[in-house]
């Protein structure tokens, strides 16, 4: 992208006819590139009539500490706010008080100017970026709100679709949530395949979520009256319990008991199922804040419609959902609105963004120097999240993105950025989704659901999306990265919540590392061809671009542990060696005198028969899953010591059973 590309012909007339010898002349060429260097972005795709000015630190000064409005106190600035006819001047972000961390993070140098929506905006963007005051100027650019189409469950599905083993909770919907357990029950998917899903039901064995992580969700506003999502919304005490209309806690917003609705032109009260402002029914809420939300932390077992990935057990024990709303009835939310929601949740406790939503294709950056040397405001608001630390867990805060629906061969931005974790999408046959950007930028595959396409009757079939809450005590299907994502901030709360009770502290980039490895292949299966309603899909293509590999709450949870994992087939014996388990894989332990299998571990990975010999053990697994069995060895010698024996010493090792399918894709293609 062409930073400069709009100045090129309000620059022509002293740059085309320069002289190369005339000393002017280069004086003019240095301050083009001068004022050339101070745009953050281009015009394109820009809220109309505002503008983003970034001011030294006197200005900022004199600005602070005047009334505003139309007039900042710096001649300069005013002359042009006079010229342009602006109808307002003041802080880019909601700031009754300026902090010492708005300062340390340049946030009380950032001014939003409002003027007439017709003015030519870039004519503008040059008066400002003249002056010698401003520093940088930034488009107020629109973020783009994925619009997945929502469907509500037809509850008589359930009976249908039942699977054979009974769910971990008593969600009724749990069964359906193929994306938590895949059993390759084919009334949900014609292409099933077992253990295409994050395995997360043998990680809540260990942990099923926390108080203390607090999720922000930036999307369409959450339903925090939904009986599922209700009783794990944060809440802003002093507002819930003080007078309605009034700052009761003096930070500026108004109301924020759950969160805030930071939309221009709204009242700050979360909205999730308003009528698009501008006529068009396709700019509709569709609940997308409110499905991404429960498929985080949906209540779980509480005996109604789904569950959530760290939504607890149904005792108050689940992670809080903090809705920072940026959408809403087709207002796209710009930059600064964007900014503020983040600085928001860096403030008010959240240590997860979780951020399906993402830049205009023609604003977006090509590479991470370029999203770098932007400088904008975002950038700023989403540096205070990583290093703002709000969890006794966690050194920092996480951001997850979405990759990109758009079926391109690189992540979207801000996903893109190597600093925030990039997610796509695969569908219950576990191949990429036929939407899901993929290659540079992307780090990890989660469940985004895709529609099965009948090719007989030439009919989508929606169950195979992912099911989650919807506004109004409703429930629904939805497809896209944007489900995807949730996942895996889903998973990101299960392992600093599990991290919280073993008294655990991760720096973010251990936290990063957790989530990126704790995977299973998805490559092995991605050859050939495979036929959709739009035509052939090149599996070739997504080999190595889909990310590390698709994500597993279970090895996420024994990876922070320290527990060892063994990746066993589904339906063939496996043997594994103790000797090969620890240590640099060459110990020396001649007898394995017995292994713990746990009856529910047993049942759960189907295992119908295991023998020790020697040193080594043989199972088989004829289910998908995980759980944890504990081997006991001697060390030192051939039996244990004691009492007359000498001998060598009984050792436990645990080791964490992954049990995935086969990659036979033959059968089904």
């Amino acid at each position: 992208m062409n930073k400069v590309k709009f100045l090129m012909f309000a620059l022509a007339a002293t740059i085309a006819v320069s002289c190369v010898n005339d000393p002017t002349s280069e004086q003019h060429s240095k301050t083009d590139a001068v004022i050339a260097n101070k745009f953050v972005n281009t015009s394109q795709s820009a809220l109309p009539g505002s503008l983003l000015i970034y001011v030294d630190e006197e200005s900022a000064d004199v600005l602070g500490a005047s009334e505003r409005g139309t007039r900042s106190g710096v001649s300069s600035i005013d002359d042009v706010v006079a010229t342009i006819g602006a109808t307002a001047l003041d802080y880019a972000l909601n700031m009754p008080v300026v902090t010492d961390v708005d300062r340390e993070y340049g946030f009380h140098r950032w001014f939003e100017v409002r003027f007439p929506e017709d003015a030519n905006i870039d004519e503008v963007a040059m008066q400002f970026a003249q002056l010698k005051e401003v520093q940088r100027v930034e488009f107020n650019t629109l973020l783009v709100q994925p619009k997945p189409q929502a469907h509500v469950v037809d509850m008589d599905a359930l009976a249908a679709a039942t699977r054979a083993d009974a769910p971990y909770f008593n969600d009724p919907m749990l069964e359906l949530q193929w994306h938590y357990k895949n059993t390759g029950n084919k009334k949900i998917h014609p292409e099933a395949l077992e253990g295409a899903d994050i395995n997360v039901e043998p990680a809540w064995d260990y942990v099923k979520g926390n108080r203390d992580i607090i999720v922000a969700i930036v999307d369409e506003g959450v339903d925090y009256r939904h009986p599922d999502l209700k009783d794990n919304m944060w809440t802003n005490d002093k507002e819930l319990n003080g007078a309605e209309g009034v700052d009761d806690d003096g930070n500026g917003y108004v109301d924020d008991i759950y969160g805030y609705n930071f939309v221009p032109g709204t009242n700050g009260k979360l909205t999730w199922d308003e009528k698009s402002v501008t006529g068009d029914p396709n700019d509709d809420d569709v609940g997308h804040g409110t499905h991404v939300a429960g498929t985080v932390a949906a209540v779980n077992n509480n005996g109604i419609g789904v569950a959530g990935v760290a939504g607890g057990s149904g005792n108050g024990d689940g992670v809080r959902l903090m809705s920072c709303q940026i959408f809403s009835a087709g207002r796209n939310a710009p930059l600064s609105t964007n900014a503020d929601a983040i600085r928001y949740a860096a403030n008010h406790g959240a240590c997860i963004l979780q951020c399906s939503w993402g830049y205009p294709k023609e604003y977006n950056p090509q590479n991470d120097d370029e999203y770098e040397q932007q400088r904008g405001l975002q950038q700023d608001a989403i540096r205070l999240f990583i290093n703002t630390k709000n969890c006794a867990a966690l050194d920092g805060g996480i951001v997850i993105f979405a990759a990109g629906n758009d079926a391109m061969a690189c992540s979207s931005y801000p996903a893109a950025y190597n600093e925030f974790i990039s997610v796509t999408a695969y569908a219950p046959n576990g191949l990429p989704t036929t939407y899901t950007n993929y290659g540079p930028g992307c780090n990890v595959a989660a469940p985004g659901g895709d529609y099965y396409a009948n090719l007989s009757t030439m009919q989508w079939e929606e169950s195979g999306l992912v099911l989650s809450t919807l506004p109004n005590n409703t429930y629904g299907y939805m497809p896209g990265t944007s489900m995807a994502c949730p996942h895996v901030s889903g998973i990101a709360a299960l392992v600093l919540s599990h991290a919280l009770e073993l008294g655990k502290t991760l720096s973010l980039s251990q936290l990063k590392t957790i989530l990126l490895t704790s995977v299973n292949d998805i490559d092995s299966r991605l050859t050939g061809t495979y036929e959709t309603i739009l035509g052939k899909m090149n599996l070739n293509s997504y080999k190595g671009k889909m990310g590390t590999g698709t994500i597993d709450a279970y090895r996420a949870i024994m990876a922070l542990r320290g527990t060892t994992c063994y990746a066993a087939e589904v339906g063939k014996e496996v043997e594994i060696d103790i000797n090969k388990l620890v240590g640099d894989g060459n110990l020396s332990m001649k007898v394995l005198k017995s292994v713990e299998i746990p009856a529910d571990v047993a049942t759960r990975l189907g295992i119908t028969d295991s023998a020790v010999f020697g040193n080594k053990l043989y199972l088989t697994c004829t289910k998908a899953g995980g759980g944890v069995i504990t081997m006991h060895a001697v060390a030192g010698g051939d039996s244990v010591g004691g009492g007359s024996t000498m001998g060598g010493m009984d050792i436990a090792i645990e080791l964490a059973i992954i049990a995935r399918p086969n990659n036979d894709r033959e059968g089904w293609l």
